[in-house]
């Protein structure tokens, strides 16, 4: 039999019988309302009204829109389920003849460890299909629906039209494009394009010795279902698999991807997929699939007078969930839409953190990847520290694949995490104590004690203990940490302040989790003596330094130097001293342009959330839109990242709630202009669900819905005295918690209060507010 060709042509496809989906596809996350992951909205008596409708405008004006042929991923739609991925543009050099629709996928990756995350763990790239018109492309027309999470439109050649619309199926992992041609382009045709198997990084770095990239990939056929097999060198295989049907004039294409290491058992779930799936109308398909995404954005709502701002947030939303989920890796920096780029894994000194910081406010922890594979890899993180340390120590290095395991450093000397006071490496060994707190914000916004008893504690636990090993008393009689190194700030200094700072959140947040969990810890003592005794966060002039050896003193996109500020909330301004000395690190850190990036902007409007600067919070996200956001709201630096724009959800979410030390503030840093605004069930550290508005430029009511009955303390931002009532409209007793204008309320698990100016008895209804002016959709208008 001959060799296929790996370029092979899909012709007009023809009817096929098969079963329902029933294997071969991920495992669904867990419903929302499982152990770890949140309940859902609290409901009953006196809880917001909250219409369908508000949904469907604020989504369906956020749709991002299309007149001209995209030519990169930066500018065109993207589809997504955590898993499978597509993002869709021109095919390059040929824009006006193929539109590529990229099959990616976030488990397909290299295994051999020998060669380290960034090659011999790469994620791999696996290939794409071209949609090819009979004539020549003259003009494009599409929209990508937030609400349906779907692709719609035309695309226009000199012989017609070709109506589509694409999705990726949200649990059956699927991408289905259905093409309806007038007669002029009836022969259009799709041609998949196998990618080489080579880690994206070799078009950017020297390849290292003994690397070579995987044998090519061959296309079989197999009773009507086309599969693209790659063999791995080191074993195992990822095979692409697909299906075209012709129902009246429409002709769907069907693609699934699976991987499989060290077995080939890839090849035969992927036939199995597409052939199950494929009996499916794209109708019958897509019910589920829209149903999934109606839910899902039901969970939160929020709308600002900033009309291009609001849009970008409801596509964050979307973005998060076609990039993650509970069940699949955590995201790597291109999510699950690989393209060429020097960091083709995840990274975890920044970039993981950020992306996942959204899903707290935004009521969404069923996306929350990062407690699970912290948990379910743990193992991994003790073989990344030294030998003499595996026995009480757990780290994780700057770059792992999706099982946190790092390898080329492992293999070099016999661990992947730095150790201090040692040069090379370079000793990062914060990233683990700062990827945990992710985790205890999960914790502290479902109040869920079993991530608390499960996973924060005993991993955090052998996080600080590996400080332990190394910590040592000045001659001023303070504890002081040998050389660490700072992300992305050249050398190494002693008494680091990224190493500090997450020290001391460490050491406070064992303390109060073993209070909590009533564990009397033989660790304890040594905790309290290191917040006792620790010396304190080197700074000079212009604030902090990156640590006592190294000053401030060039441009520097990351703020590893300023985590006690954000997000950490260890220092907030609670002294005008300590105001003064945040206000000027924060601007002398800003104030170097050059090495500047879209996450510095992230970083700087939250710490001046933090400080109540609303409008100097919107002047950052301003800065971030105009020199870095991307049209379909992507971004990149050397290559494409995703944190960033997930990011800066995370800061308007700081600009409307924040909940760190026990108190809920409300609408804490809004802009001046802002006069309207509506939130609705944004989830805050106590596990209440916050919904409120404002009005005319003042708060006209807020509520509180308690999901674990923990203390309620709540700074509601309403002028004057005020009511507060339970949710059958009776008077609730609370008392001035003596914080800038907070109350204290008893709140029941599943009861909720109602503040109100004392007096006014508003109806308490959600729905978007009105623009202050009108602003261009995201995506590419005319020319």
């Amino acid at each position: 039999m001959p060799k296929p060709s790996r370029r092979t042509v899909l012709a007009t496809g023809s009817a096929f019988s098969g079963a329902l989906l029933a294997e071969g596809l991920p495992t669904p996350a867990r419903a929302a309302n499982a152990p770890g992951l949140g309940a859902p909205p609290a409901t009953g008596p006196g809880r917001v009204d909250a219409p369908d409708d508000a949904w469907r405008t604020v989504l369906d004006d956020a749709d991002l829109v299309w007149r001209r042929v995209p030519k990169t991923w930066y500018e065109g739609p993207y589809l997504g389920n955590g898993l499978l991925g597509s993002g869709i543009y021109a095919e390059p050099g040929a824009a006006t003849r193929a539109v590529r629709f990229n099959v990616q996928h976030s488990e397909v990756q290299d295994h051999r460890p020998e060669f380290g995350s960034l090659f011999g763990l790469a994620r791999l790239p696996i290939g794409h299909f071209t949609l090819e018109p009979v004539g020549t492309i003259t003009g494009l027309d599409w929209r990508l629906g937030l609400r349906d999470a779907e692709l719609t439109g035309t695309l226009t050649t000199d012989r017609g039209t070709l109506t589509l619309r694409a999705f990726v199926h949200t649990s059956r992992s699927v991408l289905a494009v259905e093409v309806t041609p007038s007669a002029g382009e009836r022969d259009f045709r799709w041609v998949f394009h196998p990618a080489n198997a080579i880690s994206p990084r070799a078009a950017f770095m020297p390849l290292p010795d003994g690397y070579r990239g995987n044998p090519p990939a061959e296309v079989e056929e197999h009773d009507g279902v086309s599969a693209a097999v790659q063999p791995l060198l080191a074993g195992g295989q990822h095979v692409t698999a697909w299906r075209e049907r012709t129902r009246d004039e429409r002709r769907t294409l069907y693609v699934h991807v699976a991987h499989s290491f060290p077995t080939s058992t890839a090849r035969d779930r992927a036939l199995r997929a597409v052939r199950d799936v494929s009996v499916l109308p794209y109708e019958a398909l897509a019910v589920a699939h829209r149903a999934w995404w109606h839910d899902f954005y039901r969970k939160s709502f929020l709308s600002v007078p900033d009309a291009r701002i609001q849009r970008f947030y409801w596509i964050q939303l979307y973005k998060a969930a076609s990039a993650a989920r509970r069940d699949a890796p955590v995201m790597a920096t291109c999510g699950p839409w690989l393209e060429s780029t020097p960091w083709p894994n995840t990274w975890w000194n920044l970039n993981a953190q950020l992306e996942y910081w959204l899903i707290h406010g935004s009521n969404h922890l069923e996306l929350d990847a990062v407690t699970r594979a912290l948990s379910e890899f743990r193992e991994n993180l003790a073989k990344e520290v030294a030998a003499p340390y595996r026995g009480d120590s757990l780290g994780i290095p700057r770059t792992t694949d999706p099982s946190l395991v790092n390898g080329a450093a492992s293999t070099l000397t016999g661990y992947g995490v730095g150790i201090p006071g040692q040069n090379p490496p370079t000793p990062e060994v914060g990233n683990l104590t700062w990827a945990l707190h992710n985790v205890w914000l999960s914790y502290r916004n479902t109040m869920d004690e079993s991530i608390l008893r499960d996973v924060l504690f005993p991993l955090l636990r052998k996080a600080i203990n590996y400080y332990l090993h190394f910590l040592e008393p000045g001659a001023d009689g303070k504890l002081h940490l040998p050389a660490t190194f700072s992300p992305e700030y050249g050398g190494n200094s002693r008494d680091c302040n990224y190493d500090l700072m997450l020290l001391t959140w460490g050491c406070r947040t064992l303390l109060e989790s073993a209070e909590l969990l009533g564990i009397d810890d033989e660790l304890a003592p040594r905790w309290r003596e290191i917040l006792a005794k620790r010396v304190s966060y080197p700074t000079d002039s212009n604030g902090f330094m990156i640590g006592a050896d190294i000053p401030f003193a060039k441009s520097h996109r990351h703020y590893s130097h300023l985590l006690a500020v954000y997000p950490l909330y260890e220092l907030t301004g609670r002294t005008p001293d300590e105001k003064a000395l945040i206000e000027k690190s924060l601007a002398h850190w800003v104030g170097f342009e050059g090495a500047l990036q879209g996450y510095t902007f992230t970083g700087a409007a939250s710490m001046s959330a933090l400080l109540g600067k609303g409008d100097d919070a919107l002047r950052y996200l301003g800065q971030l839109m105009s020199r870095f956001i991307q049209a379909n709201t992507m971004y990149k630096e050397s290559g494409p990242v995703i944190e960033t724009p997930l990011s800066a959800a995370q800061s308007l979410h700081d600009m409307v709630c924040q909940s760190w030390g026990g108190v809920i503030r409300v609408f804490p840093a809004l802009p001046v202009a802002w006069r309207e605004l509506t939130v609705h069930d944004f989830r805050t550290q106590g596990a209440f669900l916050l919904s409120a508005v404002r009005e005319a430029g003042a708060t006209r009511w807020v509520q509180l819905a308690s999901e674990a009955g923990a203390p309620c303390v709540v700074r509601h931002g309403i002028a004057g005295p005020v009511d507060v009532r339970d949710g059958r409209g009776k008077p609730l007793v609370y008392e001035d918690a003596g914080d800038d204008g907070a109350i204290r309320i008893a709140l029941g698990k599943g009861e909720s209060a109602l503040i109100t100016a004392q007096g006014d008895r508003p109806e308490p209804r959600i729905g978007p507010v009105t623009p202050n002016a009108p602003a261009p959709s995201w995506g590419l208008p005319s020319a």
